[in-house]
């Protein structure tokens, strides 16, 4: 599978970090980052090409590159409205316009809470034409004990969504679950 991993934004580029640090090996992953260098150290020595946001002309901003999937992560509310808008001003809202326009799955972490209804309306529509809309959100039945299982889970929700096959995070069992005893 080719991957494209946007990150946007300030708050929560570790879970776009560690999403692509728990990536398959057998995923091609290719990095868009905004201007949060702080990131670009981290994933220098890792498995991927890295792009900085400036490089709209690059091979994947194309849709004959055969990109399988992108995801933002985190995705800025900056981001999410260019996004809906049609606005392809940068590498990360190009890649994301060419994925709509060719079909691929989008898949949006918006990161700020609480959402502003414009936020709202903008996840309603994009949400409309396909794009998986992902915040980072706990399932607590997953009963996480750390930040890491925490992030597992979130990341695990993500790659199921882009079928990428994963055992980040405990699934729900009838079987083993408190909740339906004590109700």
């Amino acid at each position: 599978m080719k991957i494209v991993v946007a990150i946007t934004g300030a708050s929560g580029i570790e879970l776009g970090v560690k999403f692509i640090e728990l990536l398959p090996k057998s995923c091609e992953v290719f990095v868009v980052v905004s201007d949060s260098a702080k990131i670009v150290q981290k994933l220098e020595k890792k498995r991927v090409k890295l792009y900085q946001n400036s490089e709209i002309g690059s091979s994947i901003a194309s849709g004959s590159f055969g990109i399988d999937a992108v995801a933002i992560i985190p995705c800025s509310t900056n981001t999410l409205a260019k996004i809906a808008c049609g606005v392809a001003d940068n590498l990360t809202t190009r890649v994301a316009s060419v994925a709509i326009k060719e079909g691929k799955t989008l898949l949006l972490a918006p990161r700020e809470i609480p959402f502003s209804p414009i936020a709202l309306e903008n996840m309603l529509k994009l949400s409309r034409l396909g794009v998986i809309i992902a915040p980072p959100t706990l399932g607590y039945y997953s009963n996480p004990s750390s930040l890491d299982e925490m992030e597992r889970f979130i990341i695990g929700k993500w790659f199921d969504r882009l079928g990428i096959e994963n055992n980040l995070y405990k699934r729900w069992d009838d079987e083993k679950s408190d909740i339906s005893r004590d109700i």
